[in-house]
């Protein structure tokens, strides 16, 4: 090739990060500098490419650069601003890449003028040429400007990674915000540093999951469709090219809740406040920031599987480890709902449920314990049958009854105004699906495309779907309003006459949970058992209740 002839390049561009791209000033005076050096060295460039991606990882992001080149032989010279835009992962990486770029003919040129593109032959003088002979006499320059490379992106992520795990440790979030928050610079003692605020529409349905779990009647399938119908849906997350991230390769979220999703929203202690990660040592910190629920809700809503407690602004985070038995065994289970309410009169503890399989292949359920050697079976329609005797033995004190009346009024208004909240929600819902619509049928007026137009039809069929949807769901939520002296009415009623309250309801689940509010602490079987008039009442019944003066036992005694 002749020494002013013309040749074609390529510009490689790289940033380490979407923010220096977006801002243009780093692309920019790479792309000024490559263009100006190809036109003093009559270098055409046929093409640019921008990267974004740090170059220390082991996988190259310039590898993308020599591929372009094995795809286009007409490619001569490659363009970088520097080595260390070239590369971060020092010698080894630059070696590796450049010998890739040798192979296939390709010289790199740098704009800083460190890359000699000479080779010289120490025995050029008598005509041959070995491949220990012929080097290049900037390539020690070239192997320390990579060594200095990789030792300055050491230093900046020290700096960067060393600050982070510093105020982690401080309390402050120095990740993406968790579905329910957003990131929030503020001052404080440590500068300018990050925290979490709660999300204005995600942390509705976060604190509506925990809320509903620490009563204890919902299965985690009652709490996902509850927040699936006031709108939830994880938050769009999307994928871009991994060399262009101008490019979008695909767009992932926007599910609806499920139940496992329920379990890892619950488990997670950053809503309660606390920073529990790899930068803490898997050691609770307590967040400089409050979190969406409190350490009570927290620990009610998992039942004692993650404890929290707060001493003096010093967090432990307790997990209990459940048994084997419980690991492959439902712990909630329908079938036998008072087992985690009612203890063994052995023993004390609470009784486990299960059917038995008799000779003749029929299944005989019941309570039992076997526990330290002694064996206690209930049949489940005797176990059942002595729980209806009892709830039949007491009464709530009258003196109570004015007090739960109020509580019941205030509770109800609560209620109220939280379905007007979920109800103004349904309506903004709706009125953005009918706004889709609008702007769909407006795109349909200027398309030419019959493909295009059906899809478009098939999107407005999917929307009027919701739409629908919302309407029945805003119906039925007109429908369920009462009169509230009515409410009043039929709570003072119930409250005259327990056991209607207790098992008029369908779900056994709340059955027992009814039931366990009228011990202070869990009751024995032989507490609860009135078969015979040489029982007594369990003294450690809640003082709402009372033993209905008007009970006699089976027997006929008081």
């Amino acid at each position: 090739m002749q020494p002013n002839s013309e040749r074609i390049g390529l510009l490689a561009i790289r940033v380490s990060s979407g923010k220096q791209k977006r801002e243009g000033d780093s692309p920019e005076e790479q792309r000024q500098r490559g263009e100006s050096l190809a036109r003093t060295q009559n270098i055409q460039i046929i093409d640019s490419v921008v990267l974004v991606e740090s170059a220390s990882h082991e996988e190259q992001p310039m590898q993308a650069i020599v591929e372009k080149c094995r795809e286009n032989p007409a490619i001569e010279v490659v363009l970088i601003k520097a080595i260390d835009r070239f590369t971060r992962g020092g010698s080894g990486a630059y070696i590796k890449l450049k010998e890739q770029l040798d192979e296939l003919n390709v010289t790199l040129i740098d704009t800083f003028g460190i890359i000699d593109t000479r080779r010289v032959n120490t025995l050029e003088y008598t005509g041959f040429k070995y491949y220990w002979s012929d080097y290049s006499p900037s390539f020690k320059s070239e192997i320390l400007e990579a060594e200095h490379a990789k030792d300055e992106l050491r230093d900046i992520m020290t700096r960067m990674i060393g600050a982070q795990i510093r105020y982690t440790q401080l309390g402050y979030w120095m990740r993406m915000p968790p579905y329910g928050f957003v990131s929030e610079m503020v001052d404080s003692n440590h500068g300018k540093r990050m925290i979490l605020k709660p999300h204005p529409e995600e942390s509705v349905f976060i604190r509506r999951v925990f809320e509903m779990r620490a009563q204890g009647i919902y299965s985690n399938q009652e709490i996902a469709d509850t927040c699936n119908g006031l709108g939830f849906r994880t938050r769009k997350t999307i994928v871009r090219d991994r060399y262009d991230p101008s490019k979008i390769k695909s767009v992932h979220g926007g599910k609806l809740m499920d139940e496992k999703m329920v379990d890892r929203f619950i488990h997670r202690l950053i809503y309660a406040g606390v920073i529990q990660e790899k930068w803490t040592h898997d050691k609770p910190v307590k967040a400089q920031f409050d979190g969406l629920v409190s350490i009570d809700m927290f620990n009610d809503a998992n039942h004692g599987k993650y404890i929290i407690e707060l001493n003096s602004n010093r967090v432990t985070v307790h997990r209990r480890e459940p048994p084997e038995w419980q690991k492959i065994k439902k712990i909630i289970n329908d079938k036998f709902p008072y087992k985690k309410v009612i203890g063994c009169p052995y023993c004390g503890k609470p009784l486990s449920g299960s059917a038995a399989r008799g000779k003749m292949g029929k299944y005989y359920p019941a309570y039992h314990c076997s526990r330290n050697g002694h064996y206690f079976r209930k049949p489940l329609a005797d176990f059942d049958a002595a729980i209806e005797r009892f709830i039949k033995s007491i009464e709530i004190a009258p003196e109570y009854i004015d007090k739960l009346t109020q509580m019941i009024a205030e509770s109800y208004e609560e209620k109220v105004s939280r379905t007007t909240q979920d109800n103004d929600k349904l309506i903004e819902q709706k009125q953005a699906l009918e706004a889709q619509i609008r702007v769909t049928l407006d795109h349909m007026k200027i398309l030419t495309s019959e493909t295009a137009i059906k899809y478009m039809e098939d999107d407005i069929v999917s929307t009027e779907k919701q739409i629908k949807a919302l309407d029945e769901q805003l119906l039925c939520q007109a429908e369920n309003t009462v009169d509230m002296e009515q409410v009043l009415q039929y709570a003072k009623y119930l409250l005259k006459h327990l056991y209607e309250l207790v098992f008029n309801t369908s779900n056994p689940l709340r059955r027992s949970a009814f039931f366990a509010l009228i011990f202070n602490a869990m009751p024995t079987y032989a507490d609860i058992d009135f078969e015979t008039p040489k029982n007594s009442p369990p003294t450690d019944m809640n003082g709402l209740f009372q033993v209905a003066l008007g009970y006699k036992s089976t027997l006929g005694g008081p």
